[in-house]
């Protein structure tokens, strides 16, 4: 497409460009400043591209990420090849699955094939183990093919965590992992690049659980803690080597808070050894028979869980053609019309859209499942669910329901759903440093046996326990956030909605059309979330306002601070007019609302309110 024109900012604040955010290591965004950079990062300016340390992790490679993945193509692959790395044999095996559709040459010489990498068997009798546990599994490929790899890791969200590669690429480099044929060899293999201190020098490989985990494990509530380090050499190794203060044996304790968490039976903002005395007879905010923490299930994104969800759906019920209603984040689209028999889009989610599909049914179409944002990202437009209900009850289709944005204290959708999903990297874990997702299948839905045990066949537990560790504590204070970011949205809508002279529309639950399908399903102490988008009347309006309000500006959203960006600029720059098409404006700016003073949060709007203002005056 052309190159999108756009006025010079009015202010630059370019000193951050391409930094975390926040300053951390494993940061989930990335400052992109002012509008001009957002279009020269979509554009692949090298001005602005040269500058980025870092990037939302499904669109960004993590460096850690490309440094491990460059390793091992460097050392197991041929000059020209590429590595894409993933938790399990599993994930790779679709990943390579996906490259021979898009035409990359599969075989184990030169062409995409799997390297599993496992912790090195140091046993000296040569015999292997009962089981080798693969901690990396590598896709290899031609470089030809790394366009569609990429795909698939963003599409999926079933790449590799930073931490996880930070953690195996130390591992790797000191000569403690290895593929899965060689792991049995004599530890003086040529493979061996180090066998580093004596005291470390042990004959048992570690186990760090991150083979599949069936399903059964979550049926378990007095779970022991088998994750731990046992080897106690290994963890010293781990801590002096690797930089570890961590206990990883807290792994386990931290999922199970987590998903008590989600199943909303652990709603006080307590450590990890007060929430797990929780048990299932608590009550739950989520109140539909038969539900506990037992319905939901950990994925390393929410992407992840969305992806995994419809490859559950389609394996459970058969290959059939998928609905999309309203307008979505554009990767669940991409999901439902690359993987399976397509997809049918209704994207501007309105009765006339239900009443096409009602008819649709009755001339006999089946569908798989409607996948739905409650509400939509960015336009915040929410989906009539009772009517979604009653269609899929009588023409035996499921209901996906993404409540990312609404999240569990304030809406309850579990009972119009079949299964819920989420993404945990947002406001659940709310500090921007962690990546995670859940699903929850809702024990009164048709599918519910089916769907579980295709699951307990199915379902790895790829969440990499680190990341699970930082999400537990993040998420211990997560509904005093939500109902501070709730109070602190509405604040910053009230100075938008009173610049009617400025603003062109405020997209937000509370005012817009579709509010009375939103407050249906709201709790009574419920709010309207912390995500909210604005248009004005011109381009140069809406990026002076960017430019000038001053607030962190990148891609994410449900962070503790203040984050805004030009969402369909970043999201949608090959599809502008399309988009446009059902009412998401290329002018759109999108303000993800933190936990910063209300006051302090009014006053940085109404300064870029005015800016505006006096450029229409100068014009």
């Amino acid at each position: 497409m052309a190159t999108m024109q756009i006025a010079e900012p009015v202010t630059t604040l370019l000193s951050d460009l391409g930094q975390a955010i926040p300053d951390t290591p494993h940061a989930v965004s990335v400052s992109l400043p002012s509008w001009k950079a957002n279009v020269g990062y979509e554009e692949g300016e090298e001005w602005v591209l040269s500058k980025m340390k870092n990037g939302y992790p499904r669109f960004f490679i993590h460096l850690s990420i490309a440094a491990f993945a460059a390793a091992i193509a460097s050392m197991y692959g041929i000059p020209g090849e590429q590595a894409m790395l993933f938790p399990s044999t599993a994930v790779a095996t679709r990943c390579l699955h996906f490259l021979a559709a898009q035409g990359t040459p599969i075989d184990n010489v030169h062409g995409a094939r799997i390297i599993d990498l496992v912790f090195r068997d140091g046993d000296s009798s040569h015999k292997r183990p009962v089981s080798l546990k693969t901690i990396i599994s590598a896709v290899v490929f031609p470089k030809a093919g790394f366009k569609h790899a990429k795909t698939f890791w963003q599409h999926s969200g079933d790449g590799v965590s930073s931490r996880r590669a930070e953690f195996c690429y130390k591992a790797f480099m000191e000569g403690y992992l290895t593929p899965r044929d060689d792991a049995g060899r004599d530890e003086s293999s040529s493979n061996r690049i180090s066998r580093g201190p004596r005291r470390y020098q042990r004959k048992e490989s570690l186990d760090l659980k991150c083979r599949k985990t069936p399903a059964s494990t979550y049926e378990n509530t007095d779970v022991a803690i088998d994750i731990s380090l046992e080897k106690q050499d290994y963890a010293h190794f781990v801590e002096e080597r690797f930089g570890r203060n961590l206990d990883l044996s807290l792994a386990v304790h931290a999922k199970l808070a987590i998903r008590r968490r989600i199943a909303g039976s652990l709603a006080a903002d307590v450590d990890l050894t007060e929430s797990i005395k929780v048990t299932e007879k608590m009550e739950s905010i989520r109140k539909v028979q038969g539900f506990s923490e037992k319905c939901v299930y950990l994925h390393p994104t929410g992407m992840s869980s969305i992806f995994n969800t419809h490859r559950i759906m389609l394996q459970t019920r058969g290959h059939l053609k998928s609905i999309m209603f309203g307008f979505p984040y554009i990767d669940t689209l991409k999901i439902l019309e690359k993987w399976g028999p397509g997809c049918l889009f209704y994207g501007h989610g309105s009765s006339a859209d239900l009443e096409d599909l009602e008819d649709r049914c009755i001339k006999g179409e089946r569908f798989l499942a409607l996948f739905c944002e409650f509400p939509g990202n960015p336009l915040l437009k929410t989906p009539d669910l009772r009517r979604i209900r009653k269609l899929a009850d009588l023409y035996d289709f499921a209901v996906v329901i993404d409540e990312t944005i609404g999240n569990f204290i304030n809406v309850h959708v579990l009972p119009c759903a079949d299964v819920v999903v989420s993404s945990l990297t947002k406001v659940f874990s709310g500090d921007s440093n962690v990546m995670g997702g859940s699903s929850i299948l809702n024990p009164q839905s048709r599918y519910y046996d089916q769907l579980k045990r295709t699951l307990q066949a199915e379902y790895e537990d790829n969440y990499w326990p680190e990341d699970a560790i930082f999400l537990e504590r993040n998420s211990r204070d997560f509904i005093h956030r939500i109902n501070r970011i709730n109070s602190n949205a509405e604040a910053i809508c009230h100075v938008l909605r009173d610049s009617p002279h400025v603003v062109k529309q405020i997209y937000y639950p509370k005012y817009s059309p579709s509010r009375e399908f939103y407050d249906h399903f709201r709790y009574p102490t419920g709010g309207y979330g912390g995500l909210l988008s604005v248009t004005f009347n011109s381009t140069v309006e809406a990026v002076t306002f960017f430019d000038v309000i001053d607030i962190a500006k990148g891609p994410s959203l449900g962070t503790n601070f203040t984050l805004c960006s030009p969402f369909v600029i970043l999201a949608h720059y090959n599809e502008l007019d399309w988009a446009a098409s059902f009412g998401a404006e290329a002018d759109l700016v999108r303000i993800s609302v933190g936990l910063e003073e209300s006051v302090e949060l009014v006053e940085k709007c109404k300064r870029a309110l005015s800016s505006v203002a006096e450029l229409n005056m100068q014009h």
